[in-house]
């Protein structure tokens, strides 16, 4: 499967994707533009069906969403409640990484689940974005089942750093 994946949708990240990033961050007029270049860098280099940034709400116990590539069905200011599941201990307590890659560890992680697997999405890579020692909110990467493994964890925390100055600003 790695080898499929690989060939798929695999780019190599480069230098010169960072900087590219790094400049669309710098020219950005709104927070929209910022998770755009990240959404568009994250297809390239990692891949995605579904991408989505989420904002952790006052309390920790919300997460709001800022940015969908499929607004109709995950509209934009969309809220889930996070309280005191596994998936919100290890994503925004503890600041680490989760990785589903098949249907049935997504039904176990996600109450819409029958939403995410009705896409045919199967797997799930959600990076926290973490500023001061802080989860300010996560970048949310969606495909096939199989999709993700351990090495896209490295790239997805590199590139959903980019992501902090968006989330910083008051919308």
């Amino acid at each position: 499967m790695a080898d499929r994946r690989s060939a798929l949708a695999r780019g190599d990240l480069r230098v010169e994707d960072v900087a590219n990033l790094a400049t669309a961050i710098r020219l950005a007029q709104r927070s929209v533009d910022v998770y755009r270049a990240g959404e568009e860098l994250s297809a390239k280099v990692i891949g995605h069906r579904l991408f989505t940034i989420m904002r952790v709400c006052t309390g920790g116990a919300e997460v709001e969403r800022a940015y969908s590539s499929m607004p109709a069905i995950y509209p934009v200011g969309g809220r889930k409640t996070k309280k005191q599941t596994p998936w919100a201990e290890q994503v925004l307590r503890e600041m680490k990484i989760f990785r589903a890659v098949t249907p049935e560890e997504i039904r176990a992680a996600f109450d819409d689940h029958p939403t995410i697997l009705g896409l045919g999405l199967g797997s799930v890579l959600n990076v926290p974005i973490v500023w001061q020692q802080r989860c300010l909110g996560t970048m949310n990467l969606l495909h096939d089942a199989g999709w993700y493994g351990r090495d896209d964890e490295s790239t997805g925390l590199l590139l959903a750093t980019f992501l902090i100055p968006a989330l910083l600003e008051k919308a």
